[in-house]
């Protein structure tokens, strides 16, 4: 004879696996490696510093508070 299975675990093992490997499909399919991540970060950072240095005046303390 063989070996006695528990169905349920023998599916819900197997549903296991098929998430898995569509998780690692998606994130092959969508993600992005570390050093892209990190490139598009400085790249925001490098724009930002930008668009601050082309103020033609510089931000005034109270622009933070609602004018209420």
């Amino acid at each position: 004879m063989g070996d006695v299975l528990n169905l349920n675990q023998a599916r819900k093992r197997k549903k296991r696996e098929r998430a898995r490997a569509q998780a690692d499909a998606n994130a092959i399919k969508h993600g992005r490696t570390k050093a892209e991540r990190e490139q598009a970060r400085a790249q925001r950072a490098l724009d930002d510093a930008q668009l601050d240095g082309s103020r033609r005046e510089p931000p005034r303390p109270d622009d933070d508070e609602d004018d209420s």
